[in-house]
């Protein structure tokens, strides 16, 4: 276990270098000239003073020094700090880290509770009325873009019925009640393309593990069909259930950056939007780093889970 979390661990550093690499210099790609970032708005200056400000901050260093420079100082702790408010960039991400967690989370959880109990239902109910309606739901859950089923919440539920907000982030601390209601719609907005990947995914598995013979021997032994279902063949049925799960993560992150701005709400996705128009590249740096560290340890726990339930998969395959 020790060392395949070792091997596993330094498999994720060469992902992370290459990730933020390439980003860092799609930033510094895009046409302009970085050093105006670091101005105030309606702020003037010379070619002197910009010059100045090139080289307080490397910026007339080549991509690979300047993008070393950035990885020593992240490796000492220090993200830099936001040109848009001079403040650190890890206090500024670390607070709407926790509200895209809250956010997103609470989309990871609707995708779960409907779409597998929805994917094993159609399975076990095959050819009848709730597998054709579960199949319809998925196909458009997959094919709706989540931006609109977002504008199309809002409209309904948040301006034409006035049943929950539509705007806004209020703490769980705060006031959990508020934050929940909050959160139903873009919680919702961004949780069914994830909903429906998943049903589809449960039921697919599921009529792939009631075709096999050991179902068929508990049942001719007298084992009642809800034993069945949810003692036997539940337990395999979840492993490619699973593994889809943890790709979730990644989808949710990505969704996240147009939910939140859709929502105002203040995560890390709408903190990317704002810094990618102001060139903060130094905000986005740390937000895709965050985000590929998410991701690959979502995939970690993804592998472990799995392993756990079945006991054929080994920690050193």
């Amino acid at each position: 276990m020790r060392s395949y979390l070792a091997r596993r661990l330094l498999q994720a550093v060469p992902v992370l270098l290459l990730v933020t690499f390439l980003v860092f210099a799609l930033m510094l790609a895009i046409p302009g000239d970085p050093a105006r970032a670091f101005i105030g708005p309606g702020e003037a200056l010379d070619e002197e003073q910009l010059q100045l400000i090139r080289e307080r901050h490397h910026l007339d260093e080549p991509v690979i020094v300047q993008y070393l420079i950035w990885l020593g100082n992240v490796l000492q702790g220090d993200f830099g700090r936001s040109t848009q408010n001079m403040r650190p960039v890890a206090e500024e991400l670390g607070g709407r880290a926790l509200v895209t967690l809250q956010f997103g989370l609470a989309a990871w959880i609707l995708a779960v509770l409907v779409g597998v109990p929805a994917g094993i239902a159609s399975a076990v109910y095959r050819g009848k009325p709730i597998d054709y309606a579960a199949t319809v739901v998925s196909i458009g859950g997959v094919a709706i873009p989540n931006f609109w089923l977002g504008i199309m919440a809002i409209l309904l539920f948040g301006v034409g019925l006035g049943w929950l907000p539509s705007q806004g982030y209020v703490s769980l601390f705060d006031d959990p009640l508020q934050s929940l209601r909050h959160m139903v719609l873009p919680a919702f907005a961004l949780g069914v393309t994830s909903c429906a990947l998943i049903m589809r995914q449960s039921r697919s598995a599921m009529l792939e593990v009631l075709a096999q013979d050991y179902l068929r021997t508990s049942r001719a032994r007298g084992s009642r069909e809800r034993t069945v279902i949810w003692s036997h063949a539940l337990r395999n049925a979840l492993l490619p259930v699973i593994t889809i799960l943890g790709l979730q993560t990644g989808r949710i992150f990505a969704g996240a950056i147009v939910i939140e701005t859709l929502f105002g709400i203040p995560g890390t996705g709408q903190y990317i939007v704002q810094a990618i128009f102001a060139r903060d590249f130094l905000v986005v740096q740390a937000a895709v780093l965050l985000m590929a560290v998410a991701v690959l340890a979502a995939n970690l726990v993804t592998d472990i889970a799995c392993a756990w339930l079945d006991p054929r998969i080994k920690f050193g395959d």
